[in-house]
C-alpha cells in the first residue's frame, strides 16, 4: 500500500486527507509527523530541534490549516477547530464563519511576510515569553480554576483524576456537553498532571 500523500495536492488539501482519517483529531506535531512519513513535499524534512526551522515548519502548518478553514467554510462543508493540541474537522454550523472573521491568529498566520520576517533571535524571543508565562503558574492556576478545586486543601493526582472523572461525565458530547469544553478539561488535565504526576 502506497502511504505518500498524492504531490499534487496543496498542503490544504493534504492536511484535509489526514484530517479525515482522524475524526477525534489530531495534535499538530502528529500532523507534522503524518505529514514527513508520508512524504508531503511541502513540509521540509529537516529535524525539528532548531528553533527556526520549527517556527518555519510550524507556521506553514498553521497557514495551510487557517487556509483550508477557509475553504471548508467557503464550501459550507466543514468547520476546522485549531489548535496546537488538537486540529478537528467538524461539521459545518451556519454562523461559524462570522465568529471567527476577526481572529489575530488567523491574520498571524495567513500574512506571509511574519514567515519571511522572523529570525532565529525572534523566536528565541517568542520562547523566552512562553516559558516566563509558564513558569509564573498561570497555565496550573487556570487548570486549577477550571477544574473547581480548592488551592488550600491538599491536592495529589488521584484527587485531581477523579475530578478530571466527573468533568469529563458532566460535559461529554455524547450527554449534550460541548466539544470544546472537553477539549478544555483535557488540556487542564495534561497540565495538572506535569505538576502533581
Amino acid at each position: 500500500m502506497n502511504n505518500d500523500l498524492d504531490p499534487a495536492l496543496d498542503l490544504p488539501d493534504q492536511l484535509h486527507e489526514l484530517l479525515r482519517d482522524a475524526p477525534a483529531g489530531v495534535s499538530e506535531f502528529q500532523l507534522i509527523q503524518q505529514l514527513k512519513a508520508r512524504h508531503s513535499t511541502h513540509i521540509p524534512n529537516l529535524g525539528l530541534a532548531d528553533k527556526l526551522v520549527l517556527f518555519r515548519i510550524h507556521f506553514l502548518l498553521f497557514n495551510a490549516l487557517y487556509l483550508l478553514r477557509e475553504r471548508l467554510w467557503g464550501r459550507q462543508e466543514a468547520h476546522l477547530e485549531i489548535g496546537p493540541l488538537c486540529v478537528q474537522l467538524q461539521p459545518w454550523q451556519p454562523g461559524s464563519a462570522e465568529l471567527a472573521r476577526h481572529d489575530p491568529l488567523r491574520d498571524y498566520y495567513l500574512d506571509m511576510q511574519h514567515l519571511r520576517d522572523t529570525t532565529e533571535r525572534d523566536v528565541e524571543k517568542l520562547l523566552s515569553s512562553f516559558w516566563t508565562r509558564m513558569q509564573g503558574g498561570d497555565e496550573k492556576r487556570a487548570a486549577l480554576e477550571l477544574f473547581e478545586l480548592d488551592v488550600d486543601q491538599p491536592l495529589d493526582l488521584a484527587v485531581i483524576k477523579q475530578r478530571y472523572r466527573q468533568l469529563v461525565s458532566l460535559h461529554h458530547p455524547d450527554r449534550g456537553g460541548s466539544t470544546g469544553r472537553l477539549q478544555s478539561i483535557n488540556l487542564a488535565m495534561e497540565i495538572l498532571q506535569r505538576y502533581y504526576g
